[in-house]
């Protein structure tokens, strides 16, 4: 054992022990530091790979978000890139403004009230050359149009669109993302070492893919692909969720839909070992403002084997919920049914069941749109938003009028520990 995980251990057990009093008699959970990170021009982040950043600076960097070696040190990872969806001639389009981008890893370290970038790792092809954001396969990703939604762009089939990331515990990660949907895996430099897709995608790249993923993953939404990752060192597992249900048969069934689904994969081979059913709230008395396709699923965290602190969200609206898998079905090898599983859930599967742990929509001051989500100890969270970049509109000179949301890291005081999380479970890994 690392003297690292030691150390993250003996915290955990420490504060267990020293906030008996005034933690647990606190009414309400509390934000305790809110931080802004630095927001470079792209072309500034990666330069010599971005020329023209069209007035784009550093965003995204939310999507994904696990605890670093040293406290108040966070991994962070890019979505794809600065993307929007304008209307061109009556039709939406997929831009891509700065095509060349390339999605990274980010090291974000805080001190005294202060956030700065500690390290970017450029995610690469095995032959490190950077990787790209843009869709993957034609009929099977959106076109991708330049900036003005006026030029068709190629597609790349070893672009990515990270979510969501863990530590490997070897100087590497773990990432998921919403193109395949795959999970990838990603060395120290950067390279990928692996990607694993849904079964007969026949996706080829500048890197190792295995199809070793169930097939009907490849149903889900544009968009809406594998969003939240956690890690179970105990099982040598990875938990997977994807952001809303899987539009299985059509689209319209999984913008209806309120059942997702959870995936276990063995982090040795690639191959899955479980999947069950998973019900979303109803968005009605979640977020009256809102549609039912609009719920998604943004980050988990694995508190024990088969128990998750899962998050649901619309745009405004964010909740937590502990979520047990243990007693529900495994799916995993068992036929697709008709009516399929997101248009009605058979009598003879029994659904995760969860309860709310904490309404991050009631603690007042947080930012929108919050996709990353780490359990730093069972009495602190730490959350991030995704301000896709700052993307507003583009000027007539093609240069971005900037939304002025800021990437910010907000950590949180709870009034109540989550229950159910071993100690291993916030032990943070050796990444220098």
């Amino acid at each position: 054992m690392s003297r690292s995980v030691v150390a993250g251990l003996a915290a955990a057990s420490a504060l267990f022990v020293a906030l008996p009093g005034a933690a647990q008699a606190a009414a309400e959970p509390r934000v305790v530091s809110d931080v802004t990170i630095p927001a470079p021009p792209l072309s500034e982040f990666e330069q010599g790979l971005v020329k023209d950043d069209h007035g784009v600076k550093l965003g995204g960097v939310g999507s994904g978000l696990y605890p670093a070696q040293r406290r108040g040190e966070y991994w962070m990872v890019t979505d794809r890139g600065p993307n929007g969806e304008p209307k061109v001639n009556g039709e939406k389009r997929r831009t891509f403004p700065v095509p060349e981008f390339a999605p990274a890893i980010v090291k974000v370290a805080v001190r005294n009230g202060q956030a700065r970038i500690a390290r970017t790792i450029t995610i690469k092809n095995a032959d490190g050359t950077p990787i790209t954001g843009l869709s993957n396969l034609a009929d099977h990703d959106e076109v991708p149009y330049s900036w003005d939604g006026q030029t068709q762009l190629p597609y790349d089939p070893g672009g990515l669109d990270t979510e969501d990331l863990v530590t490997d515990g070897r100087g590497g990660f773990w990432l998921v993302e919403e193109y395949s949907p795959s999970l990838v895996h990603v060395g120290s430099d950067g390279r990928i070492l692996a990607r694993y897709v849904p079964e007969g995608l026949r996706l080829t790249a500048k890197y190792p893919v295995y199809d070793t993923l169930p097939a009907v993953f490849a149903t889900r939404q544009q968009n809406r692909g594998f969003e939240a990752l956690g890690v179970s060192r105990w099982e040598h597992a990875l938990y997977l969720a994807v952001q809303s249900p899987l539009a299985n048969p059509d689209k319209k069934t999984g913008k209806a839909s309120s059942t997702s689904r959870i995936l276990r994969v063995d982090l040795r081979t690639g191959r899955p070992t479980g999947e069950w059913a998973y019900t979303m709230e109803n968005v009605a008395t979640f977020d009256p403002a809102a549609q039912q396709g609009d719920m998604k699923i943004s980050a988990l965290n694995v508190l024990s084997p088969g128990r998750l602190l899962l998050q649901e969200r619309t745009d405004a609206v964010a909740r937590l919920y502990t979520v047990d898998l243990r007693q529900a079905t495994n799916l995993l090898g068992r036929p697709e049914t008709t009516p399929t599983l997101e248009q009605s859930v058979p009598s003879d599967v029994t659904v995760a069941t969860k309860q709310l742990a904490v309404d991050l929509a009631a603690i007042p001051g947080l930012p929108g749109k919050i996709e990353g989500v780490a359990l730093v100890d069972p009495w602190t969270l730490v959350i991030a938003n995704d301000n896709d970049f700052g993307l507003g509109t583009f000027g007539p000179d093609g240069k971005l009028i900037d939304s002025g949301v800021a990437s910010h890291l907000v950590t949180i005081r709870l009034a109540h520990p989550i229950t159910g999380a071993r100690a291993d479970a916030t032990a943070q890994d050796d990444q220098e």
